[in-house]
């Protein structure tokens, strides 16, 4: 018997705003935002996602809507969903909730995506001290490749997570606070990473939450407390995982009756890290899933890691399906900042030079850095910790795969008086700068227009 169509519990209509939905999105994690259906394990079931911006960020050649943005709105989300057995016994607080990843993609009529650089006082990056003007890239989608250049895809849900309980949403609120009122001059990685804030604190500010009516005194309430969704956390969460595709299992943590799933922040492609911040290509999109309650999992398989029982992480069970490549030019960083300061064995520091050396090194073979940065932020480069013991520097590296140049002029290995010569990108790749600039690419190299 061929397998049942999925259920689709979230439509999205991309022509309505995310408060214009038939089924309403949230924005913030609370136990109290209820759910919008119910989920009974083993069954496939739909689940339509705008991007993470409600589609603020248009196609165009203007960074604007970059430059600009509310970051008040992170993230667009749908769900909550209430999982229930067979017998409609929802998920309860102590057990686990496999999430298996079935299919994905783009939503039909919307394939085209965006990779952004923020500005350095809006949100910022990774290495804000170094790019700190809002630039945009557009992607077109074509089957598993976007092209600008033509880089394979591997799509995945930036956020998958299950609700806080009422103790664990405590916990956030109190230790980010604590966070964000610390002086950043005290804190010696903020001499080396600029990003601010250093938490994102709840606000009632552009708060939806689902059917909470806003304006009502529940709604206040909720939303003075309500996590943001910009870090991942105990719940899972904004992970941020691209191999998280196809065949993916999320073992999720329950800490509330039904586990009120959610999901979004689609992604067609992403590199380890996800360094300019608005990094992978951001896009609308679909999940088709199916859950499984595992009864009492998380004592059985999550061992906490903190003063209590809700210290916590999930665990990702990865699919089958990525890019293959066989091929990587591979970049080293240690714990030297730019000043040449030594640091103790800080991987953060080590990773922000490794990316810094491929944005160097890429530049001069065709590439702005703002380009480069873009490129290694969105495609499947992979990002690692090689070492973490050797005092004082830790060493982390970022491989990046040659397959996504051009097959006849890709990167080869260093050797002779010549060195790899990149594709040049075609003229999709529109780079903007305050909505004035764009990038483009002609025989003679790049031009600005």
């Amino acid at each position: 018997m061929a397998p049942p169509t999925p259920r689709l519990v979230v439509p999205i209509d991309v022509s309505k705003k995310p408060w214009e939905q038939k089924v309403p999105l949230h924005n913030r994690w609370h136990p109290d935002i209820p759910p919008v259906a119910d989920i009974i394990e083993g069954e496939l079931f739909r689940v339509e996602m705008v991007d993470w911006t409600g589609g603020r960020v248009c196609d165009d050649n203007s960074a604007d809507d970059i430059k600009f943005l509310d970051l008040t709105i992170t993230h667009y989300l749908s769900g909550p969903l209430r999982i229930v057995d067979a017998e409609g016994v929802p998920a309860s607080p102590g057990d686990l909730l496999a999430v298996e990843i079935c299919n994905l993609g783009p939503l039909p009529g919307d394939e085209w995506g965006y990779t952004a650089i923020f500005e350095r006082e809006n949100g910022g990056g990774f290495l804000t001290d170094h790019f700190p003007s809002a630039r945009k890239a557009i992607w077109y989608f074509e089957g598993i490749y976007a092209y600008s250049p033509q880089i394979p895809g591997l799509t995945h849900p930036g956020i998958v997570g299950t609700a806080p309980s009422a103790e664990l949403l405590s916990i956030w609120n109190e230790r980010e606070k604590i966070l964000a009122e610390t002086s950043h001059e005290s804190i010696k990685i903020c001499e080396v990473l600029h990003q601010r804030p250093l938490a994102n604190l709840p606000t009632p500010e552009n708060c939806l939450l689902g059917k909470i009516q806003d304006g009502t005194a529940e709604w206040h309430k909720i939303a003075n407390e309500a996590a943001r969704t910009i870090p991942g956390r105990e719940n899972g969460g904004n992970c941020d995982i691209k191999n998280l595709s196809r065949g993916s299992k999320v073992y999720l943590p329950v800490f509330v009756d039904g586990g009120n799933l959610s999901t979004g922040d689609m992604h067609f492609s992403q590199g380890d890290g996800e360094v300019s911040f608005c990094g992978a290509i951001e896009m609308s999109g679909f999940l088709e899933l199916k859950c499984e309650i595992i009864r009492g999992g998380m004592k059985e398989y999550l061992t906490p890691i903190g003063p209590t029982p809700l210290h916590v992480n999930p665990i990702f069970d990865i699919g089958p399906v990525e890019p293959r490549f066989s091929d990587w030019l591979v970049f080293e960083g240690i714990s030297v900042d730019e000043s040449g300061k030594q640091h103790f064995l800080d991987a953060s520091v080590a990773y922000k030079r490794a990316v810094l050396n491929a944005i160097e090194y890429l530049s001069r073979f065709g590439y702005s850095k703002e380009q480069v940065y873009l490129l290694l932020s969105c495609c499947p480069c992979e990002g690692r910790i090689s070492g973490i013991v050797d005092s004082p520097n830790a060493v982390a590296t970022l491989a990046i795969p040659t397959a996504i140049f051009d097959q006849d002029v890709k990167p080869k290995r260093l050797s002779g008086k010549q060195g790899p010569k990149l594709r040049r990108l075609p003229d999709v790749l529109r780079c903007s700068s305050d909505g004035h600039l764009t990038v483009t690419q002609d025989p003679s190299g790049t031009k600005a227009s």
